[in-house]
């Protein structure tokens, strides 16, 4: 395989800095032969097909403290980018306030590799199968930039990248996820992740989507994100279907136009493995399918329509 080949075999310097702003500094001293690492997990598989040539300098990240771990307080829980995929998996905190992110993080890789892999390189690859749960969850993003810290939306970051390569001095650090709660105007919260691949887990991804809501009182939609991704196709919010549903009742015809709304706001990345044809269609059906799922479970508990029509 590549990673033999007498150009890859050399070994690479390797330096711990002590906190972020010296790895910073390392990075932007040693510019594009070195390379960020924690995990490490996506780049070995890059270096071993020779997707990426192996750098001349890696800054370990692993031991700089206040970096991993999940903490929570009355307004949002907090992720250190250095947190494993596993630790994140199983967290209780998460489980409950965002199955949609455990979602996404169960369908990565396997188990062993989850133990070791981050989730700051999750999100730091651009097309890590977290990223639309962490968009649709109304992420923000802490970065060091060598100066101050720089928080961004993650729906903007994504939205930037797409023209803008991101500075690769900049290392990002943590994570912050706003609370959700039920209330009496907005009453039901519903929300989905899928990842559809040739095979699960264990490939990159075809096509993955996540939703997140909120359904008023007498049936409409109160508020909703939607994103869509897979493959190497960087995630992105899918602004014209939710500007269809937001402040309406879901009924047979809105979700038709939704259905159209993915299809042509969707811009999935070509590649051998599946047509764009397939991959926005399944995108479209899935994001669909939940939304009507969420219309069922709310008149199922017996709430009246108040006027909506009837999806079925």
């Amino acid at each position: 395989m590549a990673f033999g080949q007498d150009d890859n075999i050399r070994s690479p310097s390797v330096w711990h800095p002590r906190d972020t702003t010296e790895a910073w500094t390392y990075k932007k001293l040693l510019d594009a032969d070195a390379v960020y690492v924690a995990g490490g997990t996506l780049l070995r598989t890059q270096w071993e097909s020779g997707a990426v040539p192996v750098p001349k300098h890696m800054i370990d990240l692993s031991s700089i403290p206040g970096m991993t771990g999940i903490t929570i307080d009355e307004h949002s829980l907090t992720i250190g980018a250095l947190t494993t995929l596993g630790t994140c998996r199983y967290d209780a905190h998460v489980n409950k306030l965002f199955p949609i992110l455990v979602d996404a993080i169960r369908s990565i890789a396997a188990t062993s590799v989850r133990n070791l892999a981050t989730i700051g390189g999750n999100v730091a690859s651009r097309v890590g199968d977290s990223l639309p749960a962490f968009i649709v969850c109304y992420a923000d993003f802490e970065w060091n930039t060598g100066f101050s810290p720089m928080t961004e939306d993650s729906s903007e970051w994504v939205e930037r990248i797409q023209v803008q390569m991101p500075k690769a001095s900049h290392l990002l650090t943590r994570i912050r996820l706003p609370l959700f709660a039920e209330t009496d105007t907005v009453p039901k919260r519903f929300g989905a992740y899928h990842k559809v691949g040739r095979r699960e887990a264990f490939a990159p991804s075809l096509v993955t989507v996540a939703l997140n809501g909120g359904m008023k009182a007498d049936g409409r939609v109160a508020n909703i994100a939607i994103a869509a991704g897979g493959g190497q196709t960087i995630p992105h919010r899918l602004h014209a279907a939710e500007k269809l549903l937001k402040g309406e009742f879901l009924s047979k015809e809105l979700l038709r136009e939704v259905h159209h709304a993915i299809m042509a706001g969707y811009k999935p990345k070509t590649d051998p493995f599946a047509t764009d044809a397939y991959r926005k269609k399944t995108a479209a059906n899935l994001i669909v399918t939940e939304l009507w799922k969420a219309y069922l479970d709310w008149t199922n508990e017996g709430r009246e329509p108040n006027g909506a029509k009837s999806i079925v």
